[in-house]
């Protein structure tokens, strides 16, 4: 009885030992796998090179911008408006000096909608805010010939005008004031309209 007894506990410790080596070798199979190994990357941003130009002159700058964006793909476009002054960029062709589409951005945040790819390099051409000169002077200008039509209106017309007949003997005033506005809207429109073409 002793004897079996004695022979079944040496059975037990034999299997609780094996179990024992079992489990020890597979924490250290656990451990040493690459799944339970925790690495932590830091990956550098990604980055774009800027050629950056002005109404098609330049480059005024060249610059390495940092993409931004949950995927690191938006180009940081407002930040370029603010820094060069800019009212809009365009996509730019420095072999023949063309724009190319307007690059167009999130309000809320500044990045622009179309994806970049790190590492490539950009030609942008930039459209400068309007100096406040030109607004001033528009305004005085207008102002200047409201004021002489209404003096046209109100009095008899000038002597020149008289002698002339430059406007016939019942030349209306108002038309001569649409004349103006319409000419001093499309004069700026035009003349966009045919420097993108060429002339």
């Amino acid at each position: 009885m002793t004897e079996t007894t004695s022979n079944e506990n040496e059975e037990i410790k034999e299997q609780v030992e094996e179990r024992e080596e079992e489990g020890g070798e597979g924490n250290r199979d656990q451990s040493s796998s690459p799944k339970s190994r925790k690495t932590v990357r830091f990956s550098k941003a990604a980055e774009v090179e800027i050629h950056l130009y002005s109404q098609g002159k330049g480059p005024i700058a060249v610059f390495n911008s940092t993409l931004g964006g949950w995927d690191q793909d938006q180009l940081e476009v407002r930040d370029i408006l603010d820094k060069y002054a800019f009212k809009s960029i365009f996509a730019f062709n420095p072999a023949e000096s063309t724009r190319g589409v307007p690059i167009r951005f999130n309000r809320r945040n500044g990045r622009s909608l179309l994806p970049y790819r790190g590492g490539s390099l950009v030609h942008i051409d930039g459209e400068p805010k309007d100096s406040l000169i030109n607004p001033i002077t528009k305004i005085l200008i207008g102002v200047a010939v409201i004021t002489l039509l209404i003096a046209i209106a109100v009095k008899e017309p000038p002597e020149w005008i008289k002698k002339y007949k430059v406007f016939g003997d019942n030349f209306p005033p108002w038309i001569l004031a649409c004349v103006v506005i319409v000419f001093t809207r499309m004069r700026k429109r035009t003349r966009d309209f045919l420097k993108n073409r060429g002339w």
